[in-house]
């Protein structure tokens, strides 16, 4: 894919909320001194009276996220993943998701592609934890395009929600007709063997993957889910009704993820063989990020091989 267009979706962010900025005036960005590498510095500059550096610290920044909420604004917390859903945890499950406040938290550099920085910023417990939190949306894009989409949406809804985005570059997979909708997956490629269910940054790799996998036979249905919750629970039946077996990819552990949400509606509804790929019990580790997704078989060639085995081929 080095022909392709590779844009990474944390500057897909901040272009969005420049460009949402101009009609959204009741939003406000908030960040945690990180507005160059979250890219809110794109909105600052362009709307400085609506953006506010909190500093280094994200638990307060999500009660000051929460109280411009009631005043009637859309708040944007910014800054990494790691401290959006790891350290401000408390704060953003007891000051924003239970009272079901109008806040839209815009985590950065998640999943091992932050690569140098290493294991402690390297989140990938991000989806389970905030998959738990009732009445959280999560949302994970695949591309610029999707993750400009998705910030629109994420401010035209109610509610939480929260988007991760990545710091590598991703290829753009979709064109400019493109339309999101939060709560529905999407088909890339039609196939009758086996169901690849991949979020973020895994899934042009699993398009890569589908490719790979018809050169040994093997016809796979490739789906992208950016909405982790709610899932889109009619097309992953309707995909593991077609296929028999189902493939989860994502750049995050296996425990808690869009592995298990799949495996979960599978189970109560119709149960098929499922393997999950994705980061496995383990902490991540410092490298540079290509060379750590291929370490994790989370590039197109491990996905395949993987994908490969589960089918006994």
């Amino acid at each position: 894919m080095a022909d392709v267009k590779k844009i990474a979706t944390r500057e897909s962010y901040g272009n969005a909320l420049k460009e949402l900025g101009e009609t959204a005036k009741d939003m406000v960005v908030l960040d945690a001194d990180l507005a160059g590498a979250t890219k809110t510095g794109v909105f600052k500059k362009a709307f400085p009276d609506r953006h506010f550096d909190c500093g280094i610290a994200e638990a307060n920044m999500m009660d000051v996220a929460a109280g411009l909420s009631t005043m009637g604004l859309v708040p944007f917390a910014s800054t990494f993943a790691m401290f959006a859903a790891g350290r401000a945890y408390e704060q953003v499950r007891n000051t924003i998701g239970y009272p079901h406040l109008n806040v839209k938290i815009g985590a950065t550099h998640g999943g091992i592609s932050v690569g140098e920085d290493g294991a402690s910023h390297q989140c990938c417990e991000d989806f389970a934890l905030m998959r738990t939190i009732p009445g959280m949306t999560v949302l994970c894009p695949a591309d610029d395009v999707e993750a400009r989409q998705m910030v629109k949406a994420a401010y035209e809804m109610k509610g939480p929600v929260y988007m991760r985005f990545g710091r590598a570059a991703t290829p753009v997979i979709h064109g400019e007709d493109f339309h999101f909708q939060i709560g529905k997956g999407e088909v890339l490629a039609e196939g009758g063997d086996v169901a690849v269910i991949a979020t973020g940054i895994m899934v042009p790799e699993a398009v890569e993957a589908a490719k790979l996998l018809a050169e040994k036979g093997v016809s796979a249905m490739v789906i992208n889910m950016a909405t982790i919750k709610p899932l889109d629970r009619d097309l992953v039946v309707a995909a593991a009704k077609k296929c028999g077996r189902v493939v989860t990819v994502e750049e995050h552990t296996i425990l808690g993820g869009l592995g298990e949400a799949v495996c979960g509606v599978l189970a109560e509804e119709y149960p098929v063989p499922v393997k999950r790929i994705g980061v496995n019990d383990e902490f991540g580790h410092s490298g540079p990020a290509a060379a750590l997704l291929a370490a994790m078989g989370l590039d197109a060639a491990g996905i395949t091989k993987t994908t490969l085995a589960f089918l006994g081929k």
